[in-house]
Protein backbone atom coordinates (compact mmCIF):
# COMPACT_ATOMS: atom_id res chain seq x y z
CA UNK A 1 0.00 0.00 0.00
CA UNK A 2 2.97 2.27 0.88
CA UNK A 3 4.67 1.85 -2.64
CA UNK A 4 1.75 2.51 -4.48
CA UNK A 5 1.25 5.60 -2.47
CA UNK A 6 4.35 6.42 -2.81
CA UNK A 7 4.54 5.67 -6.66
CA UNK A 8 1.40 7.24 -7.02
CA UNK A 9 2.77 10.76 -5.64
CA UNK A 10 5.94 10.54 -8.17
CA UNK A 11 3.26 9.89 -11.18
CA UNK A 12 1.54 12.78 -9.98
CA UNK A 13 4.48 14.72 -10.04
CA UNK A 14 5.47 13.72 -13.59
CA UNK A 15 2.73 14.76 -14.47
CA UNK A 16 2.12 18.06 -12.92
CA UNK A 17 5.74 18.44 -13.92
CA UNK A 18 5.05 17.77 -17.88
CA UNK A 19 2.25 19.98 -17.80
CA UNK A 20 3.84 22.65 -16.12
CA UNK A 21 6.36 22.86 -18.49
CA UNK A 22 3.74 23.09 -22.02
CA UNK A 23 2.56 25.95 -20.00
CA UNK A 24 5.88 27.85 -19.58
CA UNK A 25 6.13 27.22 -23.35
CA UNK A 26 2.93 28.32 -24.07
CA UNK A 27 3.48 31.55 -22.05
CA UNK A 28 6.98 32.33 -22.93
CA UNK A 29 7.28 31.72 -26.78
CA UNK A 30 4.69 32.41 -29.47
CA UNK A 31 3.52 28.34 -29.96
CA UNK A 32 0.73 29.62 -27.23
CA UNK A 33 -1.14 32.05 -29.39
CA UNK A 34 -3.00 31.50 -32.65
CA UNK A 35 -4.73 33.59 -34.69
CA UNK A 36 -8.68 34.24 -34.16
CA UNK A 37 -10.39 36.96 -35.75
CA UNK A 38 -8.54 39.46 -37.58
CA UNK A 39 -6.01 41.07 -35.62
CA UNK A 40 -7.44 39.31 -32.49
CA UNK A 41 -5.27 36.46 -31.06
CA UNK A 42 -6.84 33.61 -28.96
CA UNK A 43 -3.72 32.15 -26.25
CA UNK A 44 -3.60 28.56 -25.53
CA UNK A 45 -2.15 29.13 -22.02
CA UNK A 46 -5.86 28.07 -20.06
CA UNK A 47 -5.28 24.67 -22.11
CA UNK A 48 -2.83 23.30 -19.32
CA UNK A 49 -4.69 24.30 -16.43
CA UNK A 50 -7.80 23.06 -17.53
CA UNK A 51 -6.11 19.82 -18.23
CA UNK A 52 -4.15 19.75 -15.01
CA UNK A 53 -7.76 20.19 -13.28
CA UNK A 54 -9.90 17.48 -15.16
CA UNK A 55 -6.86 15.24 -14.53
CA UNK A 56 -5.30 15.61 -11.55
CA UNK A 57 -7.75 17.67 -9.52
CA UNK A 58 -9.29 21.20 -8.32
CA UNK A 59 -6.19 21.90 -6.41
CA UNK A 60 -3.72 21.13 -8.95
CA UNK A 61 -5.61 23.25 -11.32
CA UNK A 62 -5.91 25.38 -9.13
CA UNK A 63 -2.32 25.95 -8.62
CA UNK A 64 -1.14 25.33 -12.08
CA UNK A 65 -3.37 28.28 -12.86
CA UNK A 66 -1.38 30.47 -9.87
CA UNK A 67 2.06 29.46 -12.14
CA UNK A 68 0.46 30.67 -15.18
CA UNK A 69 -0.53 34.03 -13.82
CA UNK A 70 3.21 33.88 -12.13
CA UNK A 71 4.32 33.30 -15.85
CA UNK A 72 2.07 35.97 -17.36
CA UNK A 73 3.05 38.76 -14.79
CA UNK A 74 6.64 37.96 -15.92
CA UNK A 75 6.00 38.46 -19.40
CA UNK A 76 4.23 41.47 -19.42
CA UNK A 77 6.61 43.04 -16.67
CA UNK A 78 9.81 42.17 -18.51
CA UNK A 79 8.59 41.68 -22.15
CA UNK A 80 5.27 42.84 -22.80
CA UNK A 81 3.74 42.23 -26.25
CA UNK A 82 1.69 44.90 -26.08
CA UNK A 83 3.15 48.24 -24.32
CA UNK A 84 0.10 50.46 -24.67
CA UNK A 85 -2.18 47.59 -21.92
CA UNK A 86 1.01 46.21 -20.18
CA UNK A 87 0.00 48.02 -16.93
CA UNK A 88 -3.16 46.88 -16.45
CA UNK A 89 -1.42 43.44 -16.27
CA UNK A 90 1.54 44.54 -13.66
CA UNK A 91 2.00 47.53 -11.64
CA UNK A 92 5.59 47.96 -12.80
CA UNK A 93 4.39 49.41 -16.23
CA UNK A 94 3.47 53.02 -16.77
CA UNK A 95 2.55 54.36 -19.88
CA UNK A 96 1.72 58.16 -20.07
CA UNK A 97 -0.41 59.06 -17.84
CA UNK A 98 -1.60 55.14 -17.61
CA UNK A 99 0.41 52.95 -14.77
CA UNK A 100 -0.54 49.78 -12.93
CA UNK A 101 -1.35 49.25 -9.76
CA UNK A 102 -2.51 46.39 -7.36
CA UNK A 103 -5.30 45.84 -9.72
CA UNK A 104 -3.09 45.12 -11.86
CA UNK A 105 -1.69 41.70 -9.66
CA UNK A 106 -5.68 40.75 -9.18
CA UNK A 107 -6.21 41.05 -13.22
CA UNK A 108 -3.00 38.76 -13.32
CA UNK A 109 -3.09 36.14 -11.07
CA UNK A 110 -6.97 35.71 -9.72
CA UNK A 111 -8.61 35.10 -13.03
CA UNK A 112 -5.79 32.46 -13.64
CA UNK A 113 -6.60 30.94 -10.07
CA UNK A 114 -10.07 30.94 -10.55
CA UNK A 115 -10.37 29.27 -13.99
CA UNK A 116 -8.31 25.99 -12.70
CA UNK A 117 -10.65 25.97 -9.56
CA UNK A 118 -13.86 26.13 -11.57
CA UNK A 119 -12.58 23.95 -14.21
CA UNK A 120 -11.69 21.40 -11.42
CA UNK A 121 -14.89 21.99 -9.44
CA UNK A 122 -16.88 21.74 -12.67
CA UNK A 123 -15.44 18.30 -14.00
CA UNK A 124 -15.68 16.80 -10.41
CA UNK A 125 -19.49 17.61 -10.54
CA UNK A 126 -20.13 16.63 -13.85
CA UNK A 127 -18.31 13.31 -13.71
CA UNK A 128 -20.75 12.18 -11.04
CA UNK A 129 -23.47 13.84 -12.93
CA UNK A 130 -22.72 12.19 -16.15
CA UNK A 131 -20.55 9.49 -15.33
CA UNK A 132 -20.69 7.75 -19.11
CA UNK A 133 -20.40 11.32 -20.81
CA UNK A 134 -16.58 12.06 -20.63
CA UNK A 135 -16.48 14.18 -23.44
CA UNK A 136 -19.51 16.10 -22.56
CA UNK A 137 -17.66 16.71 -19.03
CA UNK A 138 -14.15 17.85 -20.20
CA UNK A 139 -15.97 20.13 -23.15
CA UNK A 140 -17.48 22.11 -20.49
CA UNK A 141 -15.50 22.03 -17.90
CA UNK A 142 -12.97 23.40 -20.41
CA UNK A 143 -15.65 26.20 -21.87
CA UNK A 144 -16.05 27.61 -17.87
CA UNK A 145 -12.69 27.61 -17.29
CA UNK A 146 -11.51 29.34 -19.90
CA UNK A 147 -14.55 31.76 -19.96
CA UNK A 148 -13.73 32.20 -15.99
CA UNK A 149 -10.52 33.38 -17.01
CA UNK A 150 -11.76 35.80 -19.82
CA UNK A 151 -14.57 37.24 -17.82
CA UNK A 152 -12.56 37.70 -14.53
CA UNK A 153 -9.41 39.98 -16.96
CA UNK A 154 -12.19 41.92 -18.79
CA UNK A 155 -14.36 42.18 -15.50
CA UNK A 156 -11.08 43.45 -13.72
CA UNK A 157 -10.16 45.96 -16.55
CA UNK A 158 -13.11 47.58 -16.72
CA UNK A 159 -13.51 47.46 -12.33
CA UNK A 160 -10.06 48.83 -11.77
CA UNK A 161 -9.21 50.71 -15.22
CA UNK A 162 -12.69 51.71 -16.53
CA UNK A 163 -12.63 55.39 -15.63
CA UNK A 164 -8.73 55.81 -17.22
CA UNK A 165 -10.02 54.22 -20.15
CA UNK A 166 -13.39 56.00 -20.49
CA UNK A 167 -11.47 59.18 -20.37
CA UNK A 168 -9.95 58.34 -23.94
CA UNK A 169 -12.33 55.91 -25.31
CA UNK A 170 -15.39 56.82 -23.74
CA UNK A 171 -18.63 54.54 -24.38
CA UNK A 172 -16.40 52.83 -27.02
CA UNK A 173 -14.31 51.17 -24.49
CA UNK A 174 -17.45 48.97 -23.16
CA UNK A 175 -17.80 47.74 -26.79
CA UNK A 176 -13.96 46.64 -26.71
CA UNK A 177 -14.29 45.33 -23.81
CA UNK A 178 -17.78 42.75 -25.49
CA UNK A 179 -16.18 42.86 -28.67
CA UNK A 180 -12.96 41.40 -27.21
CA UNK A 181 -14.97 38.49 -25.48
CA UNK A 182 -16.37 37.74 -28.49
CA UNK A 183 -13.89 37.73 -30.50
CA UNK A 184 -11.29 35.70 -28.46
CA UNK A 185 -12.81 34.46 -25.52
CA UNK A 186 -14.90 32.68 -27.16
CA UNK A 187 -12.63 31.24 -29.25
CA UNK A 188 -10.62 30.61 -26.86
CA UNK A 189 -13.44 28.71 -25.09
CA UNK A 190 -14.12 26.61 -28.20
CA UNK A 191 -10.47 25.10 -28.53
CA UNK A 192 -9.94 24.87 -25.11
CA UNK A 193 -12.95 22.21 -24.47
CA UNK A 194 -11.42 20.38 -28.18
CA UNK A 195 -7.81 19.95 -26.56
CA UNK A 196 -9.24 18.93 -22.94
CA UNK A 197 -11.60 16.26 -24.14
CA UNK A 198 -8.87 15.29 -27.17
CA UNK A 199 -6.13 15.17 -24.33
CA UNK A 200 -7.93 13.84 -21.29
CA UNK A 201 -9.77 11.28 -22.94
CA UNK A 202 -7.02 8.57 -23.63
CA UNK A 203 -4.68 9.61 -20.88
CA UNK A 204 -7.77 8.67 -18.52
CA UNK A 205 -7.78 5.79 -19.72
CA UNK A 206 -4.17 5.25 -19.70
CA UNK A 207 -3.63 6.44 -16.34
CA UNK A 208 -6.51 4.33 -15.37
CA UNK A 209 -4.85 1.25 -16.60
CA UNK A 210 -1.35 2.33 -14.67
CA UNK A 211 -2.55 2.86 -10.95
Amino acid sequence: MQMKSKRNKTLFLIQFGVLLAIEAIFCFTPLGSIPAIGPIVATLAMVPVIITAILLGTKAGTIMGACTGLFSFMVWTFAPPSPIVAFVFTPFYTLGDFSGNIGSLLICFVPRILAGTVAGATYHKLSITFPKKNVLSYSLSAIFGSLTNTLGVMGGIWLFFGKQYSTIAGEIFLLIICSTILTSGIPEAIVSAILASAVCKPLKIILREHT
